[in-house]
């Protein structure tokens, strides 16, 4: 694959949470406002950019059979220096994230990608899948963080969208809340995923057809002369 396709297939064909179902901790845990969400994905990727590019660098040096302990040791390092950058600059935020950012050392998806891609190509390649594959999830943590928090207290960022008098609804902020709404998201990317595929048939059924229209108007012209 190119680097466009590479960038597609992580940021959304082959996406973290709403294709494979990976990393659902934190997206359950700390999803209750889209800021969370965001600096929740913001350090995943840090991470997912740091030992994707490392792994790649130093792939032919690891001994396969040590491999896996040997990225999860670079994963848990990259994780380290995030957690203590967000304790030391973003205190607050670090506070309310917690366990979820040691958390990340265990997350599927960083590995997969660790042992997938990075271990296999080149370090640019790696830099575009992890860019692609941390954009990803965090856009699903902001997603689903941002619809948490609108429905569950009628904000957006801690800006009031529906009014002082919209009501609280706990239910949207409590996990039953994150499940019910990641159940509607997954089925609208399904829904955008089924037009998508049908508009991508019709194309290639449409150039089909002028091609066959072509050679018979080429051949009719053969015949002709």
């Amino acid at each position: 694959m190119n680097k466009q396709e590479v960038f597609a297939d992580g940021f959304w064909h082959n996406n973290t949470i709403f294709v494979q179902l990976l990393g659902m901790c934190p997206l359950l845990g700390v999803t209750t406002s889209a800021e969370n969400g965001f600096w929740m994905g913001a350090a995943t990727l840090l991470v997912l950019l740091g030992s994707n590019l490392v792994v790649s660098l130093v792939r032919g040096v690891i001994p396969k059979n040590v491999r896996i302990p040997a990225y999860i040791t670079i994963i848990a390092a990259f994780v380290t220096v995030v957690g203590m950058a967000m304790n030391a600059w973003m205190h607050d935020m670090y506070m309310i994230l917690g366990l979820f950012i040691p958390l990340i050392v265990v997350n599927c998806a960083i590995l997969g990608r660790a042992e997938a891609f990075a271990s296999k190509n080149s370090v640019s390649a790696a830099v575009v899948d992890a860019l692609a594959v941390g954009l990803g999830f965090t856009f699903a943590l902001l997603l689903l963080g941002g619809v948490r928090e609108l429905l569950g207290q009628g904000e957006l960022f801690g800006f009031a969208v529906f009014g002082e008098s919209y009501p609280d609804v706990l239910m949207f902020i409590l996990p039953p809340g994150a499940f019910i709404a990641l159940g509607f998201i997954l089925a609208g990317v399904n829904l955008i995923n089924r037009r998508l595929k049908a508009r991508s048939d019709a194309a290639k059924l449409a150039m089909i057809r002028a091609e066959a229209v072509r050679v018979n108007a080429t051949a009719v012209a053969v015949e002709g002369a």
